[in-house]
Order: structure tokens, then C-alpha cells, then sequence
């Protein structure tokens, strides 16, 4: 297994992990990599990473989606993130062939920052076929 950070800088932001995931499983052979993030006001996710108005528009369904402003009961003010991060998922499993991701042509692997800034870790493992 491997683990690597990653840094956010706003509140809500989407970071593309792709090429870190890729390095990591680079002549690793046939198999699968799972993509996991440790943190309940973060996730990950699979999306088009070629405009990134894309990721813009996440952010924006979410917060009409999960309002910060509902009155939750969780005392310490990210009960919005808590529960975009649940939306999102915290892991995703993409499939590797001859080391390399088998992503689509557009797709790109993400961490969802919903409480930043913040340094976060991402868990990588690697499942040989």
C-alpha cells in the first residue's frame, strides 16, 4: 500500500490525483488500484478532467444539493462537508492493465475537499490480477 498527501487550500475543492495514482501503479502489471481517502469531510471521485468548468459545477450542485446553512445537529459547523463527503464516497477502484489506469478518455480521479484547508492523505492499493 501506498500513502501520499495532498494539500488543499479553500474549503471545498476538487484536486486532481490522477497522475500521483498512475506513478504509483506504473509497471505494476494487470490488476486493480483502489483509491482511498481516510477522512469523513473528504471523498474521492471519478469525473471528466478535461474542463474544468466540470468540477465548478460539482461544487455548486453540492451546495444546493447540502446547504451549509440546514440546521444540523453536529456541533462543529461541517455538518455540510460530513455529508458531501458521504455523497461522494470514500473510495473508487479502477481497473490496471500493463501499469497503466484504464480510465476513459475524460476521466480523471479526484479528492473532493469539503472542510479545508487542510493536509489530507490518500491510501492507494494496489490488487494484482
Amino acid at each position: 500500500m501506498w500513502t501520499f498527501e495532498v494539500r488543499t487550500r479553500e474549503r471545498v475543492c476538487f484536486v486532481d490525483i490522477s497522475r500521483d495514482v498512475a506513478d504509483l501503479v506504473r509497471g505494476a502489471g494487470d490488476g486493480a488500484v483502489v483509491v482511498f481517502v481516510p477522512h469523513t469531510t473528504a471523498g474521492v471521485t471519478i469525473n471528466e478532467d478535461a474542463d474544468p468548468s466540470v468540477r465548478a459545477d460539482l461544487e455548486m450542485a453540492l451546495d444546493r444539493i447540502v446547504p451549509g446553512d440546514l440546521p444540523f445537529r453536529h456541533a462543529e459547523g461541517n455538518s455540510d462537508a460530513h455529508t458531501k463527503a458521504g455523497l461522494m464516497g470514500s473510495s473508487v477502484t479502477v481497473p490496471v492493465v500493463d501499469g497503466d489506469l484504464q480510465l476513459g478518455t475524460w476521466q480523471g480521479i479526484y479528492f473532493a475537499e469539503f472542510d479545508g484547508p487542510r493536509r489530507r492523505r490518500v491510501l492507494v492499493s494496489y490488487l494484482r490480477a
